[in-house]
């Protein structure tokens, strides 16, 4: 995911001489890539990376966090102007009375950390200046005060709030459950989800659902310009819960992708603190509630011990331990150095990402910079491939290199395919594999062959080339009963052109590498498409270096020419069972084909003596 700040908005927490240029150039050799850094108005924008795993920098503070461990390697000065985790506390805010919330989590799974707040006599208005000129800056949208500074906080924090309006609450009372399969929810955007079930839900007291958490919440509990009280609700939830839910109903929103990257239950006290400022100063309100503050399991912190060989043996070089201790301080561990061990503190916001003593190297690695560290190659400089996985690069190479100068073209398909794509060639489904959390009905099953994926190259091309020939070396995946699939490597070729022509193809590939010819795959045809499939391993298993030698005859050769009347896919049975029989016969040549009418010649001789023509006729007869 990538996410956009400003800079002035950066230097709200941020004191460094650093330029936008420098700060760009800095961070992305060390920390966040920062794509681009574009002057708007008087201001400039950075377009920044995050990385999955570290989504406790997508914020403006989080990259300021970043920017104070990297920026002083660099010679230039940084250091955070506050530390809002660290010094706004629940007790900054007044608490009020005579409004109630009645909250009740059935599941503490679903729910991490859930803390609301009720206000009374809110304004709906519009935002002040430079709210409206931040959120505008970074691509948001400026709706009014409530809503945009809930956008302003996700944006400052990483932490995505809510606001819900009090009075359209039944009973003031919210469920947080599971939801249950086919339930419906019409969400802010005007759009009507169904459940798949076990989703992340917030009933009230009628037994609506006004909340599809961590996602976006219900247009019936919406905010207007005629509320007067609203619920400030800032909260963390079960990741996986939220991840599962944006995949199976394809909602996905700018919240949902910080939620589903498992957020920082720490932060949501500074960020409730800081939305009650906001909103006391922009919107008029006033609180007329308790906090309500629901963290069953709280950050109990988790200490790493490590040393300073494995440091130097891990990055190559030995690191200054002052170095090493203000690189992990800057990041916001705390270390306590005995003799040659660190005990490193790790942060609420670290915890997923920093869980053994080589993340903690990592980070010391990255911030002391890659490009610091000489690169030094010591024997041995390369892992040896098994023989089989080597066998298998030089066939696929030689295979399609063939293949290209015969005018193929090689395609690679996924190795999932879809129902209808297993039926239109005419498989069955349920010799497949099936995916039991699949995406998409598009890649719902393991393909047990590539010419599904071939025969829908070739007719979704049709019309745009007269001539298509396909080809593809890929893996099909056979089915074993309580066990892993089979994964074998084949060849798959398709044309649009005739029965001759990939028959010819298949020869053509036997021939270069030399393998005999004497039983050839099966072709198939639908709808105007051949196609054929070979198993790779059967091709590297025959392959012959040099071909098979065969002396030449010194005595003369009988050619003969014969007209025979036979279906299409009769006349290589034919040669291939009887023909070849013959002692005699060298070789047969396709002379012209009209219509079911096929002439060949046959070429027959001895390498003992010259044979009559009588007898070579003789030979052909048995035909």
């Amino acid at each position: 995911m990538n996410i956009k700040i400003t800079h002035n908005w950066l230097l709200d927490y941020l004191d460094t001489d650093a330029t936008p240029d420098q700060i760009r150039e800095c961070l992305s050799l060390c920390g966040p890539s920062i794509e681009s850094v574009t002057k708007v108005g008087d201001d400039w924008v950075y377009d920044i990376e995050v990385i999955s795993n570290r989504i406790d920098y997508a914020s403006v503070f989080g990259i300021a966090q970043e920017a104070v461990a990297i920026l002083p390697m660099f010679g230039k000065k940084a250091k955070l102007k506050s530390n809002p985790l660290r010094d706004l506390k629940f007790d900054k805010i007044k608490q009020g009375k005579g409004f109630d919330l009645k909250v009740d989590i059935l599941n503490p799974n679903l729910v991490s950390r859930f803390t609301a707040l009720i206000y009374d006599k809110i304004e709906i208005k519009d935002s002040p200046g430079f709210i409206k000129d931040r959120l505008s800056k970074v691509g948001i949208k400026v709706i009014n005060n409530v809503v945009d500074i809930s956008n302003y906080l996700m944006i400052t924090y990483g932490q995505p709030i809510h606001m819900f309006d009090y009075d359209k609450i039944v009973d003031h009372h919210m469920i947080v459950r599971e939801s249950k399969k086919g339930e419906k929810l019409v969400t802010l955007d005007e759009k009507e989800i169904t459940l798949p079930g076990g989703d992340v839900v917030i009933e009230d007291g009628s037994g609506k659902l006004i909340d599809l958490c961590g996602i976006m919440g219900g247009l019936n509990s919406a905010i207007n310009p005629k509320t007067k009280r609203v619920v400030l609700f800032v909260q963390t939830y079960n990741k996986s819960k939220i991840r599962k839910t944006t995949m199976s109903t394809g909602q996905r929103t700018i919240a949902a992708t910080f939620f589903e990257k498992g957020l920082d239950e720490e932060r949501v006290e500074a960020t409730t603190v800081t939305a009650s400022e906001l909103i006391e100063k922009y919107c008029s309100g006033i609180i007329v509630s308790k906090i309500q503050d629901i963290y069953p399991k709280k950050y109990q912190g988790k200490v790493i011990e490590i040393s300073q060989q494995k440091f130097d043996s891990l990055i190559g070089i030995s690191i200054d331990p002052k170095k090493i201790i203000m690189i992990l301080t800057n990041l916001g561990f705390s270390v306590d150095k005995k003799g040659k061990n660190y005990f490193v503190s790790v942060p609420s916001s670290r915890k997923y990402d920093v869980t053994i003593p080589e993340d903690l190297i990592e980070e010391v690695a990255r911030i002391y910079g890659y490009h610091n560290i000489p690169s030094r190659l010591q024997p041995p400089a390369y892992v040896e491939q098994p023989k089989e996985m080597e066998d298998l690069f030089v066939f696929q190479n030689k295979i399609k290199t063939f293949l290209k100068h015969l005018g193929l073209n090689e395609v690679i398909n996924y190795s999932m395919i879809s129902k209808t794509m297993i039926e239109d060639s005419g498989l069955k489904a349920e010799d497949h594999l099936r995916l039991s959390n699949s995406i998409s009905e598009d890649i719902e099953y393991l393909r047990i062959s590539l010419l599904p994926s071939l025969y829908r190259n070739v007719k979704e091309n049709s019309g745009k080339k007269d001539v298509l020939k396909l080809f593809e070396i890929g893996k099909v995946y056979l089915p074993r009963k309580n066990y892993l699939p089979q994964e074998i490597y084949k060849l798959g070729i398709a044309v649009n052109t005739d029965y001759y022509d990939l028959k010819g193809i298949v020869e053509g590939v036997y021939k270069e590498l030399n393998i005999r010819q004497d039983v050839l795959e099966a072709i198939e045809e639908k709808n105007g498409v051949f196609m054929v499939e070979v198993d790779l391993k059967k091709l590297i298993d025959n392959y012959r270096q040099v071909p098979q030698y065969k002396p030449l005859t010194p005595y003369a050769v009988v050619k003969l020419d014969k007209t025979f009347e036979v279906g299409e896919r009769q006349i290589y049975k034919v040669i291939k069972e009887k023909a070849f029989r013959s002692n005699f016969l060298q070789k047969i040549e396709v002379v012209s084909l009209f219509e079911n009418k096929l002439t060949l010649r046959f070429y027959y001789s001895s390498h003992l003596r010259n044979l009559t023509e009588e007898e070579a006729k003789s030979e052909l007869e048995k035909l």
